[in-house]
């Protein structure tokens, strides 16, 4: 699936170490796709001239492909998506009728190196009837979900995910504050080892996925960009003019 890999997202953004590295460290090649903005229809022209075998999707573009330009995807080996919750309808509607493209769901927040866990749904396997899952870590990446004693619970119980393992960031520049609270010790990896907080909600399911339920704050995600509503209400309420501020997302 990596043999021709489409490189379409801005370099700020984490996808892009996907887009980039994973084919040119497997001996593939990375479709650079040209400047400006692409609209659905010219994104899907793209993929089928410059037959590009895999790409990174957000959930949001994920969905618009499938409902407009569903043969599109037909000419991928795989898919991720990612970013936000996947649509379990668009990952069903997009597997029957592209039995050849495996649909992977992939999570990972920036802090641990773009993915820490993959759900794929190739030829041959159903899509879960449900939500669905965020799946099983990569390779040295540890996902644990925690109380708020940072005691593991039972798979079924909601609690909040940590991420640990060789992906994860040393912190944030110049914020050391910021730093302290999201990446926190492990108790669970070798002696000095951190974990990162996610502020993420999930639970383990019974045959070892983990399942993604929200969030534990206000953050919230649109078209794949994390948006902290406090931080704005903050902002606004600085202005002399604005006596309280109130932050809400509308569909």
């Amino acid at each position: 699936a990596h043999e021709r890999v489409l490189f379409r997202s801005p370099h700020a953004f984490d996808a892009s170490t996907y887009e980039l590295w994973v084919p040119l460290l497997n001996g593939g090649l990375v479709v650079v796709a040209p400047p400006g903005e692409l609209d659905v229809d010219a994104l899907a022209r793209l993929m089928s001239e410059e037959k590009v075998t895999g790409t990174f999707l957000t959930a949001t573009l994920f969905n618009v492909l499938a409902d407009r330009c569903l043969p599109a995807l037909g000419t991928l080996r795989e898919v991720m998506t990612g970013g936000e919750a996947a649509s379990p309808s668009m990952v069903r509607r997009v597997r029957e009728a592209c039995p050849a493209t495996t649909v992977t769901n992939a999570y990972g927040p920036t802090e641990t190196t773009t993915f820490a866990a993959t759900f794929a749904v190739g030829p041959g396997q159903e899509v879960p009837t449900g939500q669905v899952p965020i799946g099983r870590p990569l390779d040295g990446t540890r996902l644990y979900v925690l109380d708020e004693r940072l005691a593991l619970v039972a798979p079924g119980v909601i609690g909040e995910l940590y991420i640990a393992g060789a992906g994860l960031a040393q912190g944030y520049l110049g914020r050391a504050g910021l730093t302290a609270e999201r990446f926190v010790a492990c108790p669970y990896g070798p002696q000095g080892s951190r974990m990162y907080r996610t502020g993420d909600l999930a639970r383990w399911s019974a045959d070892g996925q983990v399942e993604y339920l929200g969030r534990a704050d206000r953050q919230v995600k649109i078209r794949g960009l994390r948006i902290e509503p406090a931080e704005i209400e903050h902002v606004l309420a600085g202005h002399p003019a604005v006596g309280q501020a109130a932050v809400t997302v509308v569909d």
